[in-house]
């Protein structure tokens, strides 16, 4: 182990005196750690690059000798970072190929070099806490976990693939239920970033850095209860997955087809009652418009003693919505919810009021788009626990499950992720699921088109799933919610409390910066 050590010391040490002072090679060289970093995304999860690119990445930004020169550090690594661990998102524009394929690559390009700007402010905000390095790593802990919160609100947001997604299959993800997502992004790169400290002493900084991340890691142990314990309510939950790939699914051929094969996954025979049945994202084929009779077909599919949720659009007026819709036992209304979160260029276009000219529209939607609902929704059914409905891309963001004192008793989530297509998408965003479970305290159930479909506890675990790209139904208990997590109950305030804290100290207590100073 000693010997392992030692000679990965060494050919670190050895790398970063091949990139110190030479930009074009730090710049190509951050690229590829931020390809590594990008490892830690789903379905890898593999945080190889929390011990390796960071702390290169923040050793290379430290020796920058302009704020300029940091940001180009920081842009270059989110480039690679971004650019790998979106590379789903060509996907879409492979639906309808001869209207859009050649877009993709600017599309990736744009979202990916967009994003990387947020990695390359941080990155120089950081050069602001000078020379000292201890004041350095916390200062660019704490600068990279802001930015990752504003790119999650600016511009409508999108918060996709965090820094500290990285830790889902580890208990280290439980902190999420304290600091947040965002907290926990600070947690990450500062632990890191703690592989620089103590440069004169070559084996203690990965020392102390295995201790924190050790730390983490035992008290996220503690959050989580024997894994045999049964912690299931009386609510049994059905499943629905079609799998209607995007390219089909709105194909007047095979539209019946995949209506046809979703009322016979909901009506075929299980082995204990169900008590609700859930299917995806826009998965009914007709759109609701002034009466809910057509809707009985699938009442009828689900027999007389279950509920069922669906997604369907519905027009009201002049205005198309993506919508779930709750069906009573007997067929009757419970709720409609509308979709409050659209995805921009796919649901609606931004200013189309000047774009529509051009004939521009969403990918998901028609020329005008989708219009957006009145906002997140705590509904409640006679004989089934109150849910937070979501759709698709609503997960994603965590302030969306934050309902404060309106606190339900599990999360709803149905999408369509057969706009991903077999890539790595589905896994990420069903990674940002658990997250969301993990955060409040919630179970959730989820029913995807083409997958991943499954039900999670409250700790983020997944009790049960339907495999990517295959037809069928799962069954399985609801989990009981815990009691309100820290963040449940206070949201963002401990993040901001303590970015505020330690960005002072930060400031203004001096360091000791051992032997390594910005370059003058």
């Amino acid at each position: 182990m000693q010997v392992t050590k030692a000679v990965i010391v060494t050919l670190l040490e050895k790398l970063i005196i091949w990139l110190d002072g030479k930009p074009k090679r730090v710049w190509f060289a951050a690229v590829l750690l931020g390809f590594i970093l990008a490892l830690g995304q789903a379905p890898v999860s593999l945080p190889v690059g929390v011990f390796i690119s960071i702390p290169i990445l923040g050793y290379c930004a430290f020796r920058a000798s302009t704020w300029k020169r940091a940001f180009a550090i920081g842009w270059w690594a989110g480039l690679g970072y971004f650019g790998l661990g979106m590379i789903w998102l060509v996907e879409p524009f492979f639906v309808e190929p001869e209207k859009h394929a050649i877009l993709a690559p600017f599309a990736l390009v744009a979202v990916s070099g967009g994003l990387a700007l947020f990695w390359g402010i941080a990155f120089a905000f950081s050069k602001q806490f000078g020379a000292g390095l201890g004041r350095y790593i916390i200062g660019l802990a704490v600068a990279w976990a802001v930015v990752e919160y504003l790119r999650s609100i600016l511009f409508t947001g999108f918060p996709w693939g965090l820094l500290g997604y990285t830790w889902i299959e580890t208990p280290i993800a439980q902190w999420a239920s304290v600091v947040g997502p965002f907290g926990l992004v600070f947690m990450t790169a500062f632990g890191g970033l703690l592989m620089l400290s103590f440069p004169n002493k070559r084996f203690v900084a990965p020392v102390i850095t295995l201790l924190f991340f050790s730390t983490l890691w035992v008290g996220g142990t503690w959050r989580i209860p024997d894994a045999q314990a049964k912690q299931e309510t009386n609510i049994r939950v059905r499943l629905i997955q079609p799998n209607a790939p995007q390219h089909q699914k709105w194909d007047p051929e095979w539209i019946g087809v995949f209506f046809r094969r979703a009322l016979e996954l909901t009506a075929s025979p299980m082995k204990e009652a169900v008590d609700l049945v859930i299917w995806p994202e826009t998965a009914v084929p007709f759109a609701l418009q002034n009466d809910t009779d057509d809707l009985k077909i699938l009442s009828d599919s689900a027999g007389p003693n279950a509920h069922i949720i669906a997604g369907i659009r519905r027009f009201e007026e002049n205005n198309l919505y993506n919508s779930m819709v709750h069906l009573d036992q007997k067929g009757g209304l419970v709720s409609i919810y509308d979709k409050s979160h659209l995805v921009p260029f796919g649901e609606y276009i931004p200013f189309s009021e000047y774009l529509s000219g051009l004939g521009l529209r969403g990918m998901a939607a028609n020329l005008q788009g989708f219009s957006s609902g009145a906002g997140p929704e705590v509904i409640s059914a006679y004989g089934l626990p109150s849910y937070l409905a979501m759709i698709c891309y609503e997960a994603i963001f965590p302030s969306f499950a934050h309902t404060g004192d309106d606190r339900p008793e599990f999360l709803m989530h149905i999408t369509n992720d057969a706009w991903f297509g077999d890539t790595i998408g589905p896994y990420q965003h069903l990674v940002q699921v658990r997250f969301r479970a993990i955060e409040q305290g919630l179970p959730a159930a989820r029913s995807a088109n083409t997958g991943i479909s499954a039900v999670i506890d409250p700790y983020g675990r997944i009790v049960s799933r339907l495999k990517l790209n295959k037809a069928g139904v799962l069954d399985a208990d609801l989990p009981v919610p815990l009691n309100p997590t820290i963040y449940a109950q206070f949201g963002e305030v401990p993040f901001f409390v303590m970015m505020l804290l330690l960005g002072l100290i930060a400031k203004y207590v001096t360091y000791r910066s051992g032997k390594f100073a910005p370059d003058q």
